[in-house]
């Protein structure tokens, strides 16, 4: 059973998405602000947070930096009143994995919540299966129909990344500093490069998936249906 920590200085919030979420299986922990959600984490262990953005001692950006410094493999949903595209392009790129705006459906939070959890447990195992390609991060291997195909490391990286999290925007700079390094000194036009190297070695004719670019965002991988 999978627990998840709501972090949230709304007390009717908190019980609102603890009810949605004990009544579709899973377990919960709860805090009221990113300190007390920090203070706590170790002994809670969850396998997501849900945060709110707007919270006293420690607001959900500054709690998601924590968590993605510490935590690298905790899925982060925010959630929060505000749906501006600036609280999205600051959220994504301090490596939230989904945002969710209030008032919400309390399908669509479950649904999401499910979503993340599948898609950090396909990246845990290193071997993706999307579209027509099935990546193999044990061996650096990618297969096509059957056929193995080599691509420079950094475009493997990438396409590992992006294919680990279908569905999922990642920013820019996230994408940079996880495949290029915290250090690197180039600019995004090399990811870009890399991107439409992508686009050309795998048409979405082919492959059955897509790399998306989300205008002020980054970009994301979609499977087609």
């Amino acid at each position: 059973m999978s627990k998840i920590m709501i972090v949230d200085d709304d007390a009717n919030i908190r019980e609102l998405v603890i009810a949605l979420l004990q009544n579709n299986g899973f377990e919960v922990c709860e805090a009221v602000d990113g300190r007390e959600a920090l203070e706590n984490i170790d002994i809670d262990n969850p396998d997501l947070a849900i945060i709110d953005i707007m919270m006293p001692n420690m607001d959900g950006f500054e709690l998601c930096r924590h968590l993605r410094s510490d935590y690298e493999n905790m899925p982060i949903l925010m959630l929060t009143a505000k749906g501006e595209l600036a609280n999205k392009v600051k959220g994504f790129g301090l490596g939230a994995d989904d945002y969710l705006t209030k008032p919400f459906e309390g399908d669509e939070l479950v649904v999401r919540v499910q979503a993340l959890l599948r898609r950090y447990k396909i990246e845990a195992s290193q071997i993706i299966q999307i579209g027509n390609i099935t990546i193999d991060k044990n061996s650096y291997s990618i297969t096509t129909d059957g056929s193995h195909e080599d691509i420079p490391m950094k475009e493997f990286e990438l396409l590992f990344k992006l294919a680990s999290f279908p569905g999922k925007t990642f920013s820019r700079n996230r994408l940079i500093e996880d495949i290029w390094g915290i250090d690197f000194e180039g600019n995004e036009r090399t990811l870009d490069v890399h991107i439409n190297r992508l686009r050309d070695r795998f048409p979405e004719q082919r492959t059955g998936f897509k790399i998306t670019t989300i205008r002020g965002l980054g970009y994301r991988l979609e499977v087609l249906t």
